[in-house]
Formats: C-alpha cells, structure tokens, sequence
C-alpha cells in the first residue's frame, strides 16, 4: 500500500502532479469511477464505495459489476480490491473495520460531492476529468476485465 508523505493532500499543486495512479489512488477514486460511469467502456458496471467507521480513515470508490471491479489498480476481482484495501488499511490501523454500499447519487456532481466531504471536479488544481479519460482510454478493457474474470477469488473480509 502506497502512502503518501505528509502534507501532500493538503497541497492542491503537489497532490496534482501524483503519478496518475496515485492521484486517483488518493483522493481522487470518485472522479475516476464517475468518469468510467460516463465513458462505459464495459457495460453493467456501478460504483461502490468502502467507507471506514468513524474515526478511521480510507474512504475508496471503485466501479463493479459484482464480480470483477476497476479502480487505479485497473482491473480485478471484486473480492481481491476488497481483500488488499481490508488488509492495507488494518495492518496499519489496529481496529479498522468498513462497510460497502452501493453509491447512489452522481460521482461528478459537485454538491452530492461536497455534501458527503469529497471535492467536486473543478476544486482540483487542474481539471480531473481529462486526466480519468485519458487513464481509462489507456485501457484495454476487454482484455483486462476477462483476465480479472480468471484470478481465483479472494476471501473478502
């Protein structure tokens, strides 16, 4: 699990100009799973989101068609995003525990954003969208959603 040095997502200008995978990874998943939504690369997919219980951190959105999911890792079982997220976050939290629930409002939205403590597409200091269009057309979905389809599952937490 990748962390980030202190004081980078607080600082627009540094937290910009993160890898793609590791902007997306941290802090910017919602926008990444809204712009999946939009694009539809592969039918049947909504967004998800694992949100820690109170005073933990690790909030993720990812998309999902109930068996395989994509995030800034690109594809995978559902089962392993959830079983490496679980682990990532417990071993460093003693006591960290999270629930999934389907997400039910629109992830480019800046108001449903703001309302549930997320920023919206245009309070980034450059233009998100572009830059999850750009990561999700660099895909080859197809291929990579059947080879996810493959991987055993994972027990999930």
């Amino acid at each position: 699990m990748y962390v980030l040095k202190h004081g980078i997502k607080h600082d627009p200008e540094r937290r910009w100009n993160l890898p793609d995978r590791i902007f997306f990874g941290h802090g910017a998943c919602h926008i990444l799973a809204g712009m999946y939504l939009r694009l539809e690369p592969l039918p049947g997919f909504h967004a998800e989101k694992i949100t820690p219980e109170d005073g933990f951190s690790g909030n993720h959105v990812y998309v999902t068609n109930g068996r395989i999911a994509f995030d800034y890792h690109g594809y995978s079982s559902r089962s392993r995003l959830l079983a490496h997220h679980w682990k990532g976050w417990s071993g460093r939290c003693p006591g960290w525990n999270a629930s999934v629930e389907p997400v039910d409002y629109d992830l480019l939205d800046k108001v449903a954003l703001n309302d549930r403590k997320m920023l919206g597409p245009d309070q980034y200091w450059g233009d998100p969208m572009p830059r999850a269009k750009r990561f999700i057309d660099q895909r080859d979905h197809e291929t990579a959603a059947r080879r996810a389809a493959w991987l055993k599952p994972a027990p999930v937490p």
